[in-house]
């Protein structure tokens, strides 16, 4: 089996071959040009890469590869740069390989309700160029705006309607990518089930460490005849989370249903002025679509379930540009935050909805204790929970103190039967909480299908699934003679 070079690299020979590949202009390597690929939206884990390049065709994309493959130089693909968990921080002795130029919407076929795109398309271009076919497409992440389509399959993200409409892997219909190798393969189809094993599923949400994708078949939803928010406010957090479980379990599904407490709540105001309740300890918001009728029966009923529950305020938005306003406050809540402390760490994590008031109750605590504030942010219809900590990565210690705090709260996720993420991937961020996790076993199984598609571990190495060694250094596990089915693959 290969192992990954450890010997430093030549870069002007890199360089070199590279713009043999392609325009010298698609090949940056001075350090000025190298800066703003150091990190992505976790700001607080930066590398230069050694080498970035911007392919513009399939072709040299496929010879970047061939070429690293053959001299073991690493690989780290990268989208818009919109993650948050340190998933495309660059390789210092690898090419960044940026799919920013890979940006056209190559085909909508409205009939079948499918679009062909390109992995730097923008999330929200898809919706824009769909809306004159009377369609769109479902997964809308905060950063839709920025944020490219390949990103969201690396990172399987989803978005304020990901509830009733799902995540990205509920949302496309097939991949083609380039193996590390250089070869072309299609996962999925053109039908709505493909025979075999499901790969497609494994390769959502595999953050760039099994492939490089080059094109994506997402599909595409009619746009409802009617959709309509209802925001309420609360003066108790915990009755707010109450107040999800109560919803849901009234047999209603909302297209989305968000919460926001207090400090994020100021926040957004501060910056959206979407007319939130600036008194209010928490607000829920809650959107119905379908048609006319449906929806007018839902937001009647939904309205009475949340003045059981607590509600102060209860209010529905009385038109299309309200419902506008209720919604860009909710998206705009991390840069609304970052107004308001010198830096912030957003955490990913995602628990059962009854436990909702528990853990919120638990990060309150947990918040005091680390003299850190906390603004939380999330998909509570699903559980996917983003807290957003306060810290200033001036004072010393204070990331290191925020790293531990944000730990604590996965690992409070796992404690009560939830996950490490829901959305943002694992990255950096969140690798020593993957041993919390999973076992020894679970583990040994990762590095084993990562083997099957690259067996150097040159693509995005490090990164998602820590080794074994790691895990004991972090004293989250005990791994004892023959318990591995794969002890050669350690070494990754």
């Amino acid at each position: 089996m290969s192992t990954l070079n450890t010997h430093a690299v030549d870069k002007q020979k890199l360089i070199k071959q590279l713009q043999h590949i392609m325009p010298a202009r698609a090949v940056l390597h001075q350090r000025e040009d190298l800066r703003p690929y150091e990190c992505d939206g976790l700001s607080a884990y930066r590398e230069l890469p050694l080498v970035t390049v911007l392919p513009e065709t399939l072709e040299q994309v496929q010879a970047v590869l061939k070429y690293c493959y053959q001299h073991e130089i690493p690989v780290v693909a990268r989208g818009a740069g919109t993650g948050l968990s340190g998933g495309a921080l660059p390789h210092a002795d690898g090419v960044l390989l940026s799919l920013a130029r890979f940006s056209q919407i190559i085909d909508i076929d409205a009939e079948r309700r499918i679009a062909r795109v390109q992995p730097g398309v923008r999330n929200l271009a898809i919706s824009q160029v769909a809306e004159k076919f009377g369609l769109y497409y479902a997964p809308d992440p905060s950063s839709q705006i920025a944020c490219s389509i390949g990103g969201n399959v690396a990172e399987n993200s989803g978005g304020v309607h990901c509830l009733k409409y799902g995540l990205t892997v509920h949302n496309i219909q097939q991949l083609t990518l380039l193996t590390i190798e250089g070869e072309l393969l299609s996962i999925g189809g053109g039908g709505l089930d493909c025979a075999g094993y499901d790969l497609l599923a494994l390769l959502t949400g595999s953050e760039g460490m099994l492939g490089v994708i080059v094109e994506v078949t997402v599909k595409l939803l009619p746009i409802p005849e009617r959709a309509q928010v209802i925001l309420a406010a609360f003066d108790d957090v915990a009755k707010a989370g109450a107040a999800v479980g109560d919803i849901i379990s009234a047999g209603i599904i909302p297209a989305g249903l968000e919460m926001m407490d207090r400090l994020a709540i100021q926040a957004a105001e501060d910056f959206v002025h979407a007319g939130y309740p600036a008194n209010a300890e928490a607000i829920l918001l809650c959107e119905l679509d379908g048609t006319n009728e449906e929806v007018s029966s839902h937001v009647a009923e939904v309205r009475e379930i949340l003045k059981i529950s607590g509600a102060t305020e209860v209010r529905t938005a009385r038109d299309a540009a309200e419902r506008a306003l209720f919604w860009a406050g909710r998206k705009a809540a991390f840069p609304a935050v970052g107004r308001i402390s010198p830096d912030y760490y957003c955490m990913d994590g995602t628990i059962p909805r009854k436990q909702l008031p528990h853990v919120l109750k638990t990060i309150a605590s947990l918040s005091k204790e680390y003299d850190l504030p906390v603004a939380n942010v999330f998909h509570a219809g699903d559980g996917n929970l983003h807290p957003l900590i306060l810290y200033d990565a001036n004072k010393p210690g204070e990331l290191e103190r925020t790293e531990e705090f944000g730990g604590k709260i996965l690992e409070l996720c796992v404690e009560v039967g939830g996950s490490i993420t829901g959305e943002h991937g694992v990255g950096m961020e969140k690798i020593n909480q993957m041993c919390v996790q999973f076992k020894a076993l679970e583990l040994s199984q990762f590095h084993a299908i990562k083997h099957a598609f690259d067996e150097k571990a040159l693509l995005n190495p490090g990164k998602a699934v820590p080794t074994l060694h790691r895990c004991a250094e972090f004293g989250a596990m005990h791994v004892h003679k023959g318990e591995l089915p794969f002890p050669e693959l350690e070494r990754f």
